[in-house]
């Protein structure tokens, strides 16, 4: 083997391909967005914005979100808090309602999102991030609620509070962080049941449940004899809507789920806005941090151009060009996966009963002939294709064996390549694998 004349093939990569990003849409909406701006007045987008961001885009988002979900009770933009993305309204969340002298661990869905760590890291919970096990219906509820009892009762740390209680926030004693609907990496639903266990849970043991729920609405059929079925609303009630409604809704007014909503996926990284959605008394909360009161809330600018198009173009664009483009793509991988690496002693996770797959992630289990570090290495340098390594997705500082399930895995991105690339970087990872093997 060797890399010679063969192009690059990014595997790697969990970001939208240049070409699907709504160039002509987004020009659009920002030409209309400057027309309805009052230059030189408070409501200029130009200046400073309100806490919980520019309320045409929080209504814009209520609307939305409501017809895709279809709540018990329809969302409100007062639920809603803009953030300039999901990293950080992660880094948000934690400086508002959590402290390292009473938050006692940080629980994370294994395999994890891994930048997710630093977040936690960076606020001051080194040490104490916790793995809760993954299977085919998500969050292992039974090991999570075994080890919390665990905690019981709370474990005192040693160390004075080190932010000043305020009246608009509270203080969570554990986090559960995970990513429900078409995980990252491994693409995976959490149930309806594990989904209401875990708001139960959260309830009994003062935690704060945070989703990221990024990729819910790239979804599409499994089988590709169903066609290119666009699916208008979502396959899973969110946890939040849970919480809002479960055993007669939160036990106080800050609730124990915030779900976290981001435009990167769907639209390009590069505008750098999402939103958070709570209680109301818990997206005011977040809405008080410093960093927000200081220079009001993120994004102002490209809050204005966001809310132009999810009232007008976002709807057609997500039906007509992204959902019908990614399951083509996906089904397009798939099929390569079955003829080249499944008989190779690779697996798949199981996918969802309903028949729902989305998101940007395949999940590939290799067999035990071959590590997944060496296959990596060997893919780059031979092959020109680059993998993520199981390895990369572990909790940071859980040497727990929990973890050792998904080591011997590669995430695979079918987003980011060129369509054309996906069955030619099949074939290549089938051959480093075959060559390993023997």
């Amino acid at each position: 083997m060797g890399s010679a004349g063969l192009s690059e093939i990014n595997f790697r990569l969990g970001w939208p391909n240049p070409g699907l990003l709504p160039v002509k849409e987004l020009q659009s909406a920002s030409q209309t967005a400057l027309s309805k701006s009052e230059a030189l007045t408070k409501d200029s987008l130009l200046e400073y914005g309100p806490d919980h961001g520019y309320i045409p885009l929080r209504n814009s988002i209520a609307t939305w979100l409501s017809s895709f979900y279809q709540p018990k009770a329809a969302v409100t933009a007062d639920r809603i808090c803009i953030s300039g993305g999901a990293s950080q309204n992660l880094s948000c969340v934690l400086q508002a309602f959590t402290d390292p002298a009473i938050t006692q661990y940080i629980w994370m869905v294994a395999p994890t999102y891994f930048c997710a760590c630093r977040v936690f890291d960076d606020v001051g919970f080194a040490g104490r991030l916790r793995a809760v096990p993954e299977d085919d219906e998500g969050l292992d509820v039974v090991f999570l609620a075994e080890e919390l009892a665990r905690c019981e009762p709370p474990t005192p740390i040693s160390m004075p509070a080190t932010k000043t209680r305020r009246s608009w926030n509270k203080t969570y004693r554990h986090v559960i962080y995970a990513v429900p609907t078409f995980a990252n990496p491994s693409g995976r639903i959490m149930s309806l049941a594990r989904r209401e266990t875990l708001v139960r849970i959260a309830r009994q043991y003062d935690a704060l449940v945070v989703t990221d729920d990024v990729y819910d609405m790239l979804q599409w059929d499994c089988q590709p004899s169903k066609g290119q079925n666009v699916r208008k609303t979502a396959c899973q009630p969110r946890v939040v809507d849970i919480d809002a409604y479960l055993d007669g809704g939160p036990i106080d007014d800050f609730g124990n789920s915030v779900s976290q909503g981001s435009f990167s996926k769907i639209l390009g990284p590069g505008l750098r806005t999402g939103w958070a959605e709570g209680t109301l008394r818990f997206a005011w909360g977040l809405s008080q941090c410093g960093q927000t009161r200081s220079g009001g809330c993120a994004s102002q600018f490209t809050a204005a151009i966001l809310s132009e198009m999810v009232e007008t173009s976002l709807p057609q664009y997500m039906q007509t060009v992204l959902q019908p483009t990614y399951a083509r793509r996906y089904r397009t991988m798939m099929d390569a996966v079955v003829r080249h690496l499944l008989p190779l002693g690779i697996s798949t996770p199981v996918p969802d009963r309903s028949g729902t797959v989305g998101g940007y992630y395949v999940w590939l289990q290799l067999p035990e002939t071959v590590r997944a570090a060496e296959v990596v290495k060997v893919a780059r340098e031979e092959m020109n294709l680059l993998l993520h390594p199981g390895s990369l997705f572990l909790v940071e500082g859980d040497a727990s064996k929990c973890q050792l399930s998904f080591l011997n895995g590669v995430r695979v991105c079918f987003v980011w390549a060129e369509e054309e690339l996906i069955v030619a970087g099949v074939e290549r990872l089938a051959a480093v694998v075959e060559a390993l093997s023997a």
